[in-house]
């Protein structure tokens, strides 16, 4: 594993390559062209709308692989986005939070030491993450990747309309209501933002539940990160203005 420059997060399997997207489609394909001169097909991990990651011969950064299991060569990892770096891959988001839970690395909730993923609860749901620890109750930490940015320095989800991410707001609350703590953690995945807000505009009704679940007592959590070509780091916390 290459090793992360500061802070804690998570590497890439191998230093990313530089090239330029060519298009997108189908949700998790991308045709790109590699500084050679190449042109391959990248796997693109986001079943997201993307918006503002996928203009044709922007810069894009790849991670290779070599697994014979795998049906493509590279996976579409980074874009740079008007002179900021942007994770795409959503699953980073998991991993990153992952690996700061571990580290305790995150102050409102380093006082937990057992870090479960993937955990059933709810409407037959998985919650990201489940904290739990001697004498603390329960803690249910839902994680959500941001990548959108419409004005300078100002990060918002969501990027469309998430009717999944309005039931997460609502399993939360429920596990509120039944003595738990609960957690909506957004992590920013991208390097120019110093605040973050909902994106109400584009999902209205994910906003209403989000009013809800925090009088509910659902806690909301932000934290920036530092995308580079080795990995992605988790950094401050940054504040909500909503």
């Amino acid at each position: 594993m290459v090793p992360c420059l500061t802070g804690v997060g998570m590497d890439f399997n191998t230093p990313l390559l530089r090239a330029t997207l060519l298009r997108r489609y189908k949700r998790f394909l991308a045709d790109v062209k590699l500084e050679d001169g190449r042109e391959v097909t990248a796997h693109v991990a986001n079943p997201g709308s993307m918006l503002g990651m996928k203009a044709e011969g922007m810069v894009i950064w790849l991670e290779p692989n070599d697994n014979p299991k795998r049906k493509l060569n590279y996976s579409w990892k980074l874009a740079e986005v008007g002179g900021a770096m942007v994770v795409v891959d959503t699953a980073m988001a998991n991993a990153v939070v992952g690996e700061a839970l571990r580290a305790r690395a995150i102050a409102p909730l380093a006082a937990y030491r057992d870090v479960r993923a993937e955990v059933k609860y709810g409407e037959a749901s998985r919650v990201d993450f489940l904290l739990q620890g001697e004498g603390l109750p329960d803690c249910y930490v839902e994680v959500k990747s941001v990548t959108l940015s419409r004005q300078a320095g100002l990060a918002e989800f969501p990027d469309s309309v998430t009717k999944r991410g309005a039931k997460h707001l609502r399993e939360l609350s429920a596990m509120v209501a039944e003595g738990h703590r609960a957690v909506m953690l957004y992590l920013v995945q991208r390097d120019d933002c110093s605040r973050f807000a909902l994106a109400a505009d584009i999902d209205a009704e994910y906003a209403s539940a989000m009013v809800k679940a925090r009088l509910a007592g659902v806690e909301v959590l932000c934290f920036a990160t530092k995308p580079t070509a080795l990995g992605v780091n988790i950094m401050e916390e940054l504040p909500i203005y909503n």
